[in-house]
């Protein structure tokens, strides 16, 4: 026995002296934090714990050039938090979006996801989605790969030259496994159940299943690696607010309270309740396969596939504000609008994303001399959104009939108070016997994107004397490749038979219960679905189909980069520094194919349609070139005082919606300011010249403070600007208004109808047309505060950090278009306390953002400041098995969205708290 416990302590004084940080006060590693492994040919120590990862996170910290910071996992195939970007939100300077509840895209240091570069095991991924809220996404979504899959992530804050372009913000690195990265035979598995509170559709408990199988074979020549992870989860969310806040709409609107600047006044679309019921499956695998023949020579093919689809079930309670009346407050705000004469509206949504993610790849990696090595690495990956062609969003609308319902609505709250009289309708406006078919739509993307790269690098060691210690090259092909399709149909079914529809009602109940009842918004949520109100218009020979259109990008970049690494010593201080220098050369081309417009039809009393030819295509091409330095230096000032200055030039390219060339008429409403918006392929990138000087001092085993001050220069700032333009139609003329001066019979559901087309006697249409340009400079400042400490051996710790961002572009809500403002920009915090020792491992975590801008444009939306409260916590049962127990969002928190006053609410969503269960084994 006591030969057991002197070879525990031995084994924890080799550990303590291997990971060290250097310190003389360095604190003992716990014995239960190392585990001794043996297998064929040697005694190997493995570390694991919150603790081990924190260390191996600081000492990546502390060794980079550069500002990098890492999270590393806590064992393998456990990560700190169970989704990427909900760990990534604990570094400082880090903050993240969230969807359904997830953390889904990151911002850093306030520039939001498109402005961060993310690559898996060092290569660009491309990414694909069906929602049109999304957009055409360049970013990576983190909801798609399981963290159990991932061994790292690095964040590097400073541009490098031999790191990829794109990031202003950061550029992120995800790490996965290998084969050679263990010895022998390596085996993990994890069975967790999802406890989501918020269900109310579907089942409270879901499975995720993950594990990874690794050997090495022919004495360590050859290795084998297999990970795989399925997950299901069913949620749920509750969803008060509006379609949006609209600009001098309305009539007889008493403006004698206004005080904004501008004399102009908001009036919501809508008010609205919804419900939401969503199921989601992934699932990932990779499939590793290394080999070395030679001890200077390593070969490594892998494989990486996701899937990931959801679907969504959204029930709406709507009233809709097509000529409001009422008195707006002194920011313009029409608090108190007041609808005579409409009807109830009653939506049913269908949402369905299928993303299928692939990525084949080859890196070989050479020591051609002692002194000169060489690395190729190849890799083709794609992602395609609804591969199948299934049309993403389906939405369906029921109203009640003749429009003599009169409304009000109160925004002066947390969420509206809606008042309706509806004592015309005999029965009520929610009888069923009152409610008639309106509307039907669908729309949505398929996307196929294609990234292909190949990379050449090398490096030369200096084996003699001198300062240099090494020389980084290389050279790489980029070849980024987006098709889309759009698709679009709006058709209102005035006339369809919905007795087969079985609409019900349920009651709303403790919907939003932060804000109280939600009855007092509207008591009864209608229950039917999209899909089912789409087939019956197929069954009744009412429903078709627009033809697609078509858009496309293609972007060609050779870069080439050099870059230095030096080592010195001045008045007895350590130096190190790296100068580099990248070069690339960009070729774009974009293209467009869509309907030509033949006429506008005055289609119905809210609706002018566009009446369309023969598909029409356009094709422009621009490119750039650009040199993006970068000299980084750390000086360890004192034994365990690091000092550090980065400066780099970083580039971010333009969001791909935004290049396509063609024009999409976006409003048409009888009475309304016509709206359109055309893409701009000749846009710039983004480009900044970026600062840092940061002091880091680590006084203790894994412990450590540091402070930072970041200074960006940003040119080519890309914004939206507003112009007033005709649209010509198909043979050259101007588009004219219709629903002036209507033929007899106007307006009319029928298409074509001769009578209610536009005619050259009616006004020309001025579309209020929104582009986006290339529109100057801008600066941003910040710091970043951090301290991470453990409390000697009692096996508590925690961590403290801050960003505090400044900038001198915000979107300015008393200026009236040509605003240009940085999305995602905001203060951000994080407290974090944890135990770790004796097989138990606990953790909570709060997280804090300020209030941050989330898009732009002519009306700007909001997100305001929000906090969750997190935790986990696990227990060693042996060597083989841990349980754990993980707990998100315990305070079910509400994310609040607003327009461009705090009144002028958008969304005030909650989801509920979510828990997982489960085991965790190794071998």
């Amino acid at each position: 026995m006591k030969d057991v416990e002197l070879k525990k302590l031995l084994l924890a004084g080799v550990a303590s002296a291997v990971i060290g940080t250097g310190n003389a006060a360095a604190q003992e590693v716990e014995p239960a934090e190392v585990v001794a492994e043996e297998d064929k040919r040697l005694d190997t120590i493995v570390v694991t714990g919150i603790r081990s990862s924190l260390r191996n996170a600081m000492d990546i910290k502390r060794s980079s050039q550069g500002v990098v910071d890492a999270i590393s996992a806590e064992d393998i195939g456990k990560f700190p938090d169970t989704n990427l970007a909900e760990s990534l939100q604990r570094i400082t300077g880090v903050s993240i979006d969230r969807s359904n509840n997830e953390g889904n895209q990151v911002t850093v240091r306030g520039f939001g996801p498109s402005f961060n570069l993310v690559t898996l095991n060092g290569r660009q991924m491309p990414r694909s989605s069906s929602l049109l809220s999304d957009g055409i996404p360049r970013s990576f979504n983190f909801r798609e790969l399981s963290s159990e899959l991932v061994s790292g992530v690095e964040v590097y804050k400073t541009g490098r030259a031999d790191v990829d372009s794109g990031g202003i913000g950061s550029s992120i690195n995800v790490k996965t496994a290998r084969p050679f990265d263990y010895d022998g035979f390596t085996a993990f598995g994890s069975v967790k159940g999802i406890i989501d509170t918020s269900v109310e559709s579907g089942d409270d408990i879901t499975p995720e299943i993950s594990g990874l199988v690794s050997h090495t074979f022919a004495n360590d020549k050859v290795g084998v690696l297999l990970a795989l992870s399925h997950s299901d989860r069913d949620s749920h969310r509750d969803r008060a607010g509006t379609q949006g806040w609209v600009r001098n709409r309305g009539q007889n609107i008493d403006t004698s309270n206004i005080d904004n600047g501008t004399g102009s006044w908001w009036a919501p679309w809508t008010a609205d309740l919804d419900s939401w019921n969503t199921e989601r499956t992934r699932q990932n695998g990779q499939l590793v396969l290394q080999f070395a023949p030679t001890d200077r020579i390593e070969a490594t093919v892998d494989y990486t596939a996701t899937r990931f689809e959801q679907t969504t079930e959204m029930n709406r309670q709507s009233l809709w504000f097509d000529s409001p009346t009422g008195t707006p407050d002194a920011n313009g705000t029409l608090v108190n609008p007041i609808e005579v004469t409409d009807e109830l509206n009653f939506w049913a949504w269908q949402f369905y994303e299928k993303i299928e993610n692939d990525s084949i790849g080859l890196n070989l990696e050479w020591q051609a001399t002692d002194t000169l090595s060489f690395e190729l690495d190849v890799h083709d990956s794609t992602s395609k959104s609804n591969p199948d062609g299934v049309t993403s969003e389906r939405l369906a609308n029921l109203a009640n009939p003749g429009k003599v319902v009169d409304y009000t609505a109160d925004f002066s709250g947390d969420i509206p108070v809606v008042n309706v009289d509806d004592s015309a309708l005999a029965g009520g406006a929610y009888n069923p016997a009152n409610i008639i078919a309106d509307l039907f739509q669908t729309r949505g993307y398929q996307i196929e994107n294609n990234v292909q790269q190949v990379k050449l690098a090398g490096q030369w060691e200096n084996a003699g004397t001198g300062a240099l210690t090494a020389v980084n090259f290389g050279v790489q092909s980029t070849k980024y490749q987006v098709d889309t399709k759009q698709f679009g149909t709006f058709a209102f079914v005035t006339d369809l038979d919905i007795s087969g529809l079985g609409l019900t009602f349920n009651e709303t109940g403790d919907a939003l219960d932060e804000f109280g009842n939600a009855s007092t918004l509207f008591p009864f949520i209608p229950q039917y679905s999209a899909n089912g109100f789409i087939n019956l218009t197929q069954d009744q020979d009412l429903f078709f189909q627009n033809a697609p259109s078509l858009n496309g990008v293609e972007e060609k970049t050779l870069a080439m980069y050099f870059s230095a690494d030096f080592e010195t010593e001045f008045n007895g201080m350590g130096i190190s520094a790296n100068a580099g220098v990248r070069f690339e050369d960009t070729d774009v081309t974009a293209y467009s194919v869509q309907p030509a417009i033949e006429n506008l039809q005055y289609w119905h009393e809210e609706e002018i349609q566009l009446v369309t030819g023969a598909d029409v295509a356009q094709s422009l091409s621009g490119g750039y070139k650009r040199i993006l330095p970068n000299f980084d230096v750390k000086a360890d000032i004192l034994d365990n005082l690091v000092g550090r200055f980065s400066y780099s030039r970083t580039m971010t390219r333009s969001g791909l919606g935004n290049m396509f060339p063609s024009t999409t008429i976006t409003q048409r409403r009888p009475g309304d300011t016509f709206r359109a918006s055309q893409g701009n392929p000749g846009l710039l990138p983004y480009e900044s010249d970026n600062f840092d000087v940061s002091l880091e001092y680590y006084y203790g085993d894994a412990s450590y403070v540091s402070a930072g001050y970041f200074q960006k220069y940003v040119d080519n700032f890309i914004g939206q600007s507003t112009e007033i333009r005709t649209i010509a139609d198909a043979a050259g003329n101007p588009l004219t208004d219709p629903s002036v001066d209507p033929g007899v019979g106007c307006p009319s559901d029928v298409i074509p109808t001769a009578a209610c087309l536009n005619r050259p006697d009616q006004p020309v249409i001025n579309f209020e047309t929104t582009t986006t340009t290339n529109q100057g400079s801008a600066e941003v400042d910040g710091w970043e505060l951090n301290v991470q400490h453990m409390f000697g051996a009692t096996g508590f710790g925690a961590i403290a950090n801050v960003t505090i961002v400044n900038a001198d572009v915000a979107y300015d809500i008393r200026q009236i278009g040509g605003n240009r403002a940085l999305t995602g920009l905001s203060d951000s915090a994080n407290v974090v306390a944890f135990y770790d020792k004796n097989g138990l491992q606990a953790r909570i975590a709060y997280n804090w953002r300020d209030e941050f801008l989330l898009s732009g444009g002519n009306e700007p939306t909001f997100t305001e400041a929000y906090g969750q409260i997190d935790a986990n916590a696990s227990y060693e049962i042996n060597d083989h098995f841990t349980v754990f127990v993980e707990g998100l969002n315990l305070t079910n928190e509400t994310v609040r969205r607003h327009g461009r006053y705090s009144e002028q609410l958008i969304d005030a969503e909650q989801y509920g708290a979510r828990f997982n269960v489960g085991v965790r084994a190794k071998f």
